[in-house]
């Protein structure tokens, strides 16, 4: 685009010399705005707009957002899909009833494509690890977290190294991680730079690296050992993550079908959160005031005796 700005330059009237410093500053920008959004940002009018798309040596204006757009393909793709939707009229109602059903044709074609063999590597990948670190960011944090949460209870050592400290402290740690360790990196579209840098480390140390990611093509499936993918279509997101937290669920549930003492494991993760569950006999929060019978009758205060100074 830039070489194409110059060589119109010489011809190009002030309100396209103008436009053209725009869009030389602000590509990005640019690439998501309509015709009318362009124009009406810079004070031109649309017509003027579509003569400097042609002044470039474009057809008009939808030629120029596009060649424009090339090379943001995986940034602008949730913004496109959403400029999609939200121009067509429907309810809150519909829209509900559209992501519900986006959500079951995700989980049943994750479903359908679900590869035996690499299950079955996961599980066993897993189970054999010494120590497991989890990584993904952005989105795939939260993945990570609830994915941490599913095995710490099965495995000796489970760390989500995505936290506050950034991706610096994540590569601390897997740079003294040993062959006999497992990496599992979590990566959907718009996949995060970091992820993908850390996971090439491990690689490159010899340690096993899980993916949890979309398709084959992922730049997450290449570094892999095994990858298990979910599908993650969304209309109004960069990504469906009911899908891909169902994936982490299923995985969770494979390890704990195959842990031996899983359930007395189970078990005594119970019996710790009596105290937290509201409700039960221990329950800490089971009357107002986060107090037990017992324990509140055991703080009442003493009636005062006559002539008690205390």
């Amino acid at each position: 685009m830039s070489q194409r700005v110059a060589r119109a330059l010489p011809a190009l009237t002030r309100s396209h010399r103008k436009m053209a410093d725009y869009v030389l500053h602000h590509p990005f920008k640019v690439a998501t705005m309509a015709i009318d959004e362009l124009a009406a940002t810079l004070g031109v009018s649309v017509a003027t707009a579509n003569r400097f798309a042609r002044a470039l040596g474009f057809d008009g204006y939808p030629q120029f957002r596009a060649a424009l757009v090339m090379g943001f393909e995986s940034a602008l793709a949730p913004v496109e899909k959403l400029r999609s939707r939200v121009g067509s009229p429907a309810s809150a109602a519909d829209v509900f009833a559209d992501s519900f059903a986006s959500i079951q044709r995700n989980i049943d074609q994750t479903q359908k494509s679900l590869d035996a063999q690499a299950c079955e590597q996961a599980v066993a990948a897993i189970l054999k690890a010494k120590r497991i670190g989890i990584i993904g960011f952005g989105a795939s944090t939260w993945l990570g977290g609830l994915l941490q949460r599913g095995l710490d209870p099965l495995c000796g050592n489970v760390q989500l190294l995505a936290t506050i400290e950034g991706s610096s402290a994540a590569a601390r740690v897997i740079s003294r991680m040993q062959p006999t360790d497992l990496l599992i990196a979590i990566g959907f579209p718009r996949y995060a730079a970091d992820t993908v840098f850390l996971a090439q480390r491990a690689c490159e140390a010899g340690v096993p690296v899980l993916a949890l990611t979309d398709r084959v093509t992922s730049p997450l499936a290449r570094l892999a050992t095994v990858s298990l993918y979910a599908y993650t279509d969304s209309n109004y997101f960069s990504n469906c993550e009911a899908s891909a937290l169902a994936l982490a669920e299923a995985l969770c549930s494979a390890v704990a079908h195959r842990t031996q003492g899983s359930i007395s494991a189970a078990t005594q993760l119970a019996e710790t959160l009596l105290p937290w569950i509201y409700g039960s006999p221990d329950g800490l929060r089971s009357l107002p005031g986060g107090a037990t019978a017992a324990s509140r009758k055991k703080k009442a205060p003493r009636k005062r005796a006559a002539g008690d100074k205390g």
